[in-house]
């Protein structure tokens, strides 16, 4: 098991016990324990019982209890927890906003036992009853399990990624003379998906037994025979896989692709018949010839405005792709709340391949995140001018994820963030706004000269957290106004900036910084996923911030820091 994973079976069982009424000590020894394990850098399946008892937060009788979970994946607190608490409080713990406290007195005085069943209770006023809960809570969570009980089918593309990679490669390995490949929502990269769907070019090949023996799935065959789609479900997320002919699979493949609009805008330009019968057809390329349009990758063909937008010449291109990044901004190290050393992430970033780094730990007002003092903000930029001195030519850049208050001012007075080379702002607190007051709290925050990035604009957290909502327009054209760059952050439970709204910052002339948010060396990989929803929103590196070279980054931060000394 990995550190994280562990963590997070000490944090369930934590959340059980609490829910249960349990002994608090034992209770708080568990959260010790799994906020210590979070950010250590030790392989914890490596170590024996001796060795976890003697690191910090564990004990004796945790460190017994981790290695049994190390190396039978079970713990035996949590399994007699779980055996006296219905399915439907599990459920209800998943949603954001509501603690084991909240739960229990739910589940005590209401008999609730399920998000369903809170909902209709909310929507009776019968929390009003409760003590601790009044109409303003109430509103709260029903807003929070309507949001849940909408996101439920869903999954993150990552996650679906992963799922579907492995899958697909023990197809191909299975069926190695097949045309096999992943269409629908994943090769439009969603940033969240309800199933997999892949195709594959049959002729006498007997698909269904293939996938029976590797999922063990019951599959029609029946189905297969037939071109139907075999449904199954593979760790939880349902999979179709459309059989074809094999000379059809090409314009299959496009057509279980796109989007119906997408598909129906194309088809509006020739006839369904005529793509079929394209002779000699070899790729996607030639559909899009043949309608007159240059190619559109399988990322924008979500019936949007791509199609018009190739038929005037008018689409974007090239996309964004990874090759185009020369650098990583907005990242942790353990300075904040990260858990690889500055110079650790310098190293690796540089050993990736790109020319800098942007270094923001958060900020003093974040102290859940171990926001930096100002003493330790001049300690990291110190650490950082000698590390640059050691890395030369690669660069990091000091910059800071400051908080946006709830006034819209930055955290830290303007003597400190004018030392920074940048400075990410960025809402942490305080999310809960209507229109209204988001936007002007965004907006006071554009406006500070020392605000270089926006950072994730509208605070979602995909399948958990709903964005505040703002209006887009008015914050792109400040934006534009103060020379702010907008942030896609990439941790792909946060895809934040929207891709729908990219092509409307790129009208305004803004420019886009893919950033990872990374609090280790691992999230780095996030950069993918962040060029994944650029791509969807048609971004190219001529408008991508970190697509610029470090002397053209360097060049316009200089710049940048000149124009707000002289105001």
């Amino acid at each position: 098991m990995e550190n994280h994973e562990i963590a997070a079976v000490l944090e369930r069982t934590a959340k059980l016990m609490e829910l249960h009424s349990e002994n608090p000590f034992k209770i708080r020894s568990y959260q010790n324990a799994a906020f210590k394990l979070e950010k250590t850098r030790e392989k914890l399946s490596d170590k024996s019982v001796e060795e976890l008892e003697q690191m910090e937060g564990i004990g004796k009788s945790l460190s017994a209890k981790i290695h049994q979970l190390i190396h039978t994946h079970e713990l035996q607190d949590l399994r007699l927890l779980l055996d006296k608490t219905p399915t439907g409080i599990l459920e209800l713990m998943k949603i954001k906003g509501l603690g084991p406290k909240k739960i229990a007195v739910l589940w005590k005085e209401l008999q609730i036992e399920s998000p369903g069943e809170l909902r209709y209770a909310c929507h009776e006023n019968r929390l009003l009853t409760l003590k601790g809960f009044g109409e303003k809570t109430q509103q709260q969570l029903l807003n929070a399990v309507e949001f849940s009980l909408a996101q439920q089918g869903f999954f993150h593309y990552a996650q679906a990624e992963a799922v579907a990679m492995e899958f697909l490669a023990e197809l191909k390995s299975r069926l190695p003379e097949i045309s096999i490949g992943i269409c629908g929502e994943l090769r439009r990269k969603c940033e969240v998906v309800q199933q997999l769907d892949f195709i594959v070019g049959q002729d006498g090949v007997n698909t269904a037994e293939v996938i029976s023996r590797l999922t063990d799935a019951s599959i029609d065959a029946s189905a297969a025979a037939t071109g139907l789609p075999l449904a199954f479900t593979l760790t939880g997320i349902p999979v179709k896989v459309h059989c074809c002919a094999p000379e059809s699979f090409i314009y299959q493949r496009w057509k279980l692709t796109g989007n119906e609009q997408h598909i129906n805008a194309c088809q509006e330009l020739a006839s369904d018949e005529t793509l079929y019968k394209i002779p000699g057809l070899t790729d996607e390329e030639s559909i899009y010839r043949l309608l007159g349009l240059p190619y559109i990758e399988p990322e924008c063909r979500e019936g949007l405005q791509e199609v018009e937008l190739a038929r005037t010449g008018h689409l974007p291109t090239p996309l964004i792709s990874m090759r185009d990044l020369k650098g990583i901004l907005h990242n942790h190290s353990t300075y904040s709340d990260g858990i690889h050393t500055l110079e650790e992430m310098a190293v690796a970033c540089k050993e990736m391949g790109y020319q800098y780094l942007g270094i923001c730990d958060h900020s003093a007002s974040a102290k859940y995140a171990g926001g930096l003092s100002i003493e330790k903000v001049k300690e990291q930029q110190e650490d950082i001018r000698q590390i640059n001195n050691r890395l030369h030519p690669f660069r990091i850049f000091s910059g800071i994820e400051s908080d946006i208050l709830a006034d819209g001012s930055l955290d830290y007075p303007d003597e400190i963030l004018s030392t920074f080379d940048f400075v990410v702002a960025s809402v942490h607190s305080g999310l809960r706004m209507d229109k209204e007051k988001a936007t002007q709290r965004l907006l006071k925050a554009i406006e500070n000269p020392f605000t270089t990035i926006l950072g994730h604009p509208s605070g979602r957290l995909l399948l958990s957290r709903e964005a505040y909502p703002l209006d887009y327009p008015a914050i792109m054209e400040a934006c534009a106004q103060h020379g702010v760059v907008m942030e896609i952050n990439a941790h792909p439970y946060r895809l934040d900036l929207d891709w729908r709204w990219i092509s409307a910052a790129v009208d305004k002339g803004l420019h886009l910084s893919i950033n990872p948010d990374a609090h280790s060396i691992e999230g780095y990989r996030d950069m993918y996923y962040g060029v994944c929803v650029a791509r969807k929103g048609m971004l190219t590196a001529a408008n991508t911030f970190n697509a610029l070279s470090l002397e053209e980054i360097e060049d316009w931060f200089q710049k940048r820091r000149k124009s707000f000394n002289t105001k």
